[in-house]
Parts: structure tokens; C-alpha cells; sequence
């Protein structure tokens, strides 16, 4: 779909699947995971020497010459089908009929993810959290390179406006009605950036404390994290690169305490970044809002921790280790 990736992408040129010509295939794609594994095996690259995947899904599964370096970069193993299945599929979530298409599904679909993870000689994890998931289910080893956040685009903010701060999607697994009962509760004023499958059900149970803005353009984001209070982020993520953001601007982060959070909301005698509430529910994350007042955060720490994980930082990292698995393959074909 135009206007789904950045420009520098989209001047590229661009080899759909099949899927593409599927009907209804930009807005209801997940109705053809099934196909998803036949579609990454059609493409073709026997011209390439080394192959970078960007994997969430399938991509790791594409057909690779035994001649040339394939290297994934993983986000997650596929989440539809392990983790967060119920998340996707259960019956508050989706209809009979699809439903009952990935029980007749699931099984192929997990072998299939799992055959494929040989496919690699590299796997890079986006966190720590994703090379532990990547040695359970695909029992790989991964090294682990941070994604790239563009920190400069956010600036340092001393103040706010006293509301609160959601921007996410609106998939179940961001656990943003969870929020949504938690301002109920107390009143305070939430202010979400952002849409998606959700945004009926959202709306449905917030009351007038908690407002809806949809996805704003950087320059509006910028402001909306400059002006908040805190970020709240109450769902269980792989990295989480909006908590990063908001340091970026100098504002704490309330976070689910698993996953990728744990890796970049610090609370330490040294540096704190942020209030971590260890269970997903309304007390638990009611709990951490109110120890929010409690606590002093110094905006210039928080803005320091987050270009740690700037994109030139990721750049640099990603380019030292491809130039030393190029080497190490060149060398030593043969053990690959």
C-alpha cells in the first residue's frame, strides 16, 4: 500500500507476493496467513550474495542459494501463532470461521516456523527479551542489536501540561482498554495518539477524561510528548520504541514490567527512567501512576539514556556486524 513505508523504501523497486492481487488484501491481510510461508518461497533470489531479512512473520523462510549469507533480523517469532495466539483468535477477538481456519492451520504453521529457522546462519534479536523467545521456540542462537529510534526528531522539555500519554495502535495485545480503566478510575486526563481494529471498542468504554487524537504527523507527536506528563505503555512489546521516544523528550514511562520495557526502563540507585507495575491490572498499573508523584525524574538523564539507542547508533552496530559475518563467510564458506 502507497504511503505504508518511508520514501527512501518506496524509491525502490518493489516485488509484491501474490497476496497483493488477493481481494481485500491491504486491509484484511491476516485472513491469508495461511498462504503467507507459499508466497515467501516464490520469491526468488538466486542473484543475491547476502540476504538481510526483516522478520516478524515469514520472511526468514524465503529461498536463499547455498552460496550466499542470509542474516535475519528478527522482531519476534511469529506472535500469531505462539505467544499471543488467544490474543488474535480467541472468540472475543475473532469470528467462528477464522477461528476455525487456524485450528486447521496452527499446527502447519508452527512446524513451518520452526523448519525455517534453519534457513539463517545469523539470527539478531531486537532485545534481549526476543533472543531468549528465539532460543525457546527456535532453539537459535541470536545476537542482540537494539532498533533504530530517531531520538533528534523529539527535543527536551522541562514541563508539562498535567495529561497522561498513549501512542500505540490499537491491537489487543497493547492492552490499551486496560489504560482506559485505569483513567476511568481516577479521572485523570489520557490523551491517545493513535487508531486501528480497536478504536470501536476503545472509545466505547472511555469516559470524557480520556481523549482520542488518532495518528499525528512527527511535528504534532513531537509536541504531544514534549507537553505530557508521563507515557503510559501497559502492554507486553518486543523492544517498545515509543517508551524511547518519550525519554527522547524527557518524560518518564509507566510500563508493563515484561519484555522489552524491562530492557529500557531503568530504575536503578543510579539512573530511573521510569515506574514499572508487574501485573496487568487496573490496581497494578493505578498503583504505579500514584508513585509516579512520589518520584523525581531529571529530564537531561532521561534524554541521555534514550541516545543510547539512537539510529546512528544502530547503524554503526549493524554495520560492524555485518562486515564481520561477510568476512568470517568469505573465509570460511564451508562451515555455512
Amino acid at each position: 500500500m502507497k504511503g505504508a513505508v518511508s520514501p527512501t523504501i518506496e524509491r525502490m523497486a518493489i516485488h509484491t507476493s501474490f497476496i497483493q492481487k488477493l481481494p481485500f488484501a491491504e486491509q484484511r491481510y491476516r485472513h491469508y496467513l495461511p498462504l503467507f510461508p507459499t508466497a515467501i518461497q516464490q520469491f526468488d533470489l538466486s542473484a543475491f550474495d547476502l540476504v538481510i531479512t526483516s522478520n516478524h512473520c515469514v520472511a526468514k523462510g524465503v529461498q536463499v542459494p547455498p552460496t550466499a549469507l542470509h542474516v535475519c533480523y528478527c522482531y519476534t517469532p511469529m506472535r500469531y501463532i505462539w505467544g499471543l495466539y488467544d490474543d488474535y483468535f480467541s472468540k472475543d477477538r475473532a469470528g467462528l470461521v477464522t477461528r476455525a481456519g487456524m485450528k486447521v492451520f496452527l499446527n502447519y504453521l508452527r512446524k513451518w516456523d520452526v523448519r525455517t529457522a534453519a534457513n539463517p546462519q545469523h539470527f539478531i534479536a531486537i532485545s534481549d527479551h526476543i533472543r531468549r523467545r528465539i532460543g525457546d521456540i527456535y532453539h537459535r542462537t541470536a545476537d542482540v542489536i537494539y532498533p533504530p529510534v530517531k531520538t533528534s526528531l523529539f527535543h527536551l522539555s522541562f514541563g508539562n501540561d498535567g495529561y497522561f500519554l498513549i501512542v500505540s495502535a490499537f491491537v489487543p495485545y497493547k492492552r490499551i482498554d486496560l489504560a482506559i480503566e485505569a483513567f476511568n478510575r481516577i479521572g485523570e486526563r489520557l490523551v491517545i495518539i493513535g487508531d486501528g481494529p480497536d478504536a470501536a471498542r476503545l472509545r466505547k468504554i472511555a469516559r470524557g477524561n480520556v481523549e482520542f487524537h488518532g495518528w499525528q504527523p512527527d511535528e504534532m507527536l513531537k509536541e504531544y510528548y514534549a507537553r505530557c506528563k508521563a507515557l503510559i505503555f501497559p502492554g507486553e512489546e518486543d523492544f517498545g520504541i515509543v517508551p524511547v521516544e518519550a525519554m527522547a523528550s524527557g518524560k518518564p514511562v509507566i510500563a508493563f514490567a515484561v519484555g522489552g520495557a524491562l530492557e529500557t526502563v531503568i530504575q536503578t540507585p543510579h539512573l530511573k527512567t521510569g515506574i514499572l507495575f508487574k501485573e496487568q491490572t487496573v490496581d497494578s498499573l493505578v498503583g504505579a501512576i500514584e508513585r509516579l508523584g512520589k518520584e523525581n525524574f531529571d529530564p537531561e538523564a532521561l534524554r541521555a539514556h534514550a541516545l543510547t539507542f539512537d539510529r546512528e547508533v544502530y547503524k554503526r552496530r549493524m554495520h560492524e556486524y555485518l562486515e564481520h559475518k561477510w568476512a568470517d563467510f568469505k573465509a570460511h564458506p564451508a562451515k555455512h
